[in-house]
């Protein structure tokens, strides 16, 4: 690579990077365009502009100012780094690790292993990325994110033991460190002893950063529940949920919103229009559902009949459609249906033909039907629908105190912002379950719902119909779903490598009269 060859100092640059620390992105941006129009191509303002952007989470243009700039000669690392985690975001995860790679190799830039890790893992090469998150915790062993990821990277393996062990080690370098402490927390068998609670109590005591405070108290949470003490498990999953609440600022009206734009917009004739002709051969079932509903159970079990391949939470159909949308909203507002509406046939194939070759990195069999869990995909059913119209949904529902009551009391981020109020998750299953009883009336069929209570029950009885829905037949393998050995990236990647057993059920009981909340929102759902 050319070394960079814009060394000018350009005042409005100056001014708009400091604009850009300081918070101030409009008027950094209306700098930057102002440069670029006096200085045409001029590299520094590109990349500025594409640093601008990425921030601000428009993906797309981030790209493509990076890509100017380095085509007109910067060349810093923080550039490059910057559009490997772009590549990243996007999950143009081929694309991402090629880039990561490239940059270790030729530049020595080891910073970016603990990114090319992450890639590699993603993309379903498990055992390529605990060897480098073992290396990073040898070549680092004083680094508490090099601990914590390859404790997380043991702990999808089912190397549980070995997970413990080295969560443990990012404590013994740092006992304030609240992902450690929560890793430990998010263990399903009782790890934190009497000796942890008052470490982790003294750490709460002088805390000052919230991304300590907030994992702390969850892992206070757990440590207090598995004593039986749910008056203090409640309280600090209330306060941890808080400080998340705080700063992320979710607003519930706009899913509740977007639930209702779907219910007026898209009706019958609306899907009828679709088109049905397969974009190609590949047959994705999307599980769909609410986190915590027991998604990653009912994979493992239809992952188990030798015509499913279990691919895991593929996170690409969210990153399409923010692709697309951030295409289609450039001339101005546009909702999500009237997006869809609009989308022509070459376009839906493109789209569909990109997933499709995405998931392929996940794939190891040449099974006729792939299993994608994101449980998220339950509001992106219709974009689905319109750019692969071979898919299969499965919901799979779980009782709504127990579902609502399991994403409280787990240590979300941004993803799962709902979560971080009993309102605002009682609000979110009460839209789920409005989108699909409203998809059910528009289009009898599409989706085939299950019971997660039922699948613990009677798995036959359950499985059963999902498997006719699919056109296959019932395979006794399912019945020894927790031996199938795959690597399992969920909060339940323990429970799934254990017979069925009702240690999910009835969670929210203890905790029952904190939760009238929650009980408002749900209403008559609160009872099902």
């Amino acid at each position: 690579m050319q070394p960079t060859v814009s060394t000018r100092i350009y005042p409005r640059v100056s001014e708009a990077i400091r604009l850009r620390e300081q918070g101030n992105n409009d008027q950094a941006a209306q700098l930057l365009i102002a440069h670029l129009r006096e200085v045409p191509d001029e590299p520094q303002g590109l990349a500025q502009l594409g640093l601008l952007a990425f921030h601000t989470g428009a993906l797309g243009q981030a790209e493509h100012f990076l890509r100017r700039a380095l085509t007109r000669g910067e060349n810093s690392a923080e550039l490059h780094r910057t559009l490997a985690t772009v590549y990243s975001q996007q999950d143009r995860l081929q694309v991402a690790e090629a880039y990561a790679r490239r940059l270790i190799n030729e530049r020595g830039d080891q910073d970016l292993r603990g990114l090319h890790a992450n890639l590699l893992e993603r993309m379903g090469r498990h055992e390529e990325s605990l060897a480098i998150k073992h290396q990073l915790v040898i070549d680092e062993p004083r680094s508490l994110g090099a601990w914590l990821g390859y404790g997380h990277g043991l702990r999808s393996a089912g190397r549980v033991d070995e997970a413990v062990a080295a969560y443990r080690e990012a404590i013994a370098i740092d006992d304030g460190f609240g992902e450690a402490w929560w890793g430990l927390g998010g263990i399903k068998r009782k790890v934190l002893t009497d000796a942890d609670i008052a470490v982790m109590e003294a750490a709460l005591a002088i805390a000052v950063d919230e991304r300590n405070i907030s994992p702390l108290h969850f892992a206070l949470g757990r440590a207090r529940h598995d004593r039986g003490e749910f008056k203090a498990a409640f309280d600090h999953y209330s306060a941890g949920n808080q400080l998340r609440a705080e700063s992320i600022g979710y607003d519930a009206t706009e899913l509740t919103d977007e639930v209702a734009e779907v219910e007026r917009v898209v009706d019958a004739a609306f899907l009828q229009r679709l088109p049905d002709l397969p974009n190609g051969t590949d047959r994705p079932i999307f599980i769909i559902c609410l986190p915590r509903s027991g998604s990653t159970l009912l994979e493992q079990m239809l992952g188990s009949h030798p015509a499913i391949e279990p691919a895991g939470e593929l996170a690409y159909i969210p990153a399409i459609m923010r692709s697309y949308m951030e295409i289609a909203t450039r001339r101005g507002p546009i909702t999500v249906p009237q997006a869809i509406a609009a989308m022509t046939d070459e376009q839906a194939t493109m789209l569909g033909q990109d997933y499709l070759a995405r998931a392929r990195l996940h794939r190891q069999t040449d099974r006729p039907y792939f299993i994608d869990k994101l449980p998220q995909n339950w509001s992106n059913v219709l974009f689905i629908r319109r750019i692969l119209p071979q898919a299969r949904f499965i919901d799979i529902r779980r009782p709504a105190m127990d579902c609502c009551f399991s994403n409280f009391s787990m240590s979300f981020g941004a993803a799962h912002a709902a979560s971080f109020a009993l309102r605002d998750v009682g609000q979110c299953y009460v839209d789920y379950v409005r989108l699909m009883d409203h998809f059910d009336r528009a289009a009898p069929g599409m989706i085939h719902h299950l019971s997660y209570s039922g699948l613990v029950e009677n798995q036959e009885a359950e499985l059963g119909p999902a498997l006719a829905y699919l056109g296959l037949d019932w395979d006794d393998r399912l019945r020894d779903f927790h031996k199938l050995d795959r690597v399992v990236r969920t909060p339940s990647s323990e429970q799934v490598r254990r017979p069925l057993n009702r240690d999910g059920m009835e969670i929210w009981r203890p905790y029952s009269q904190w939760l009238d909340p929650l009980r408002e929102v749900l209403g008559g759902l609160a009872e099902g």
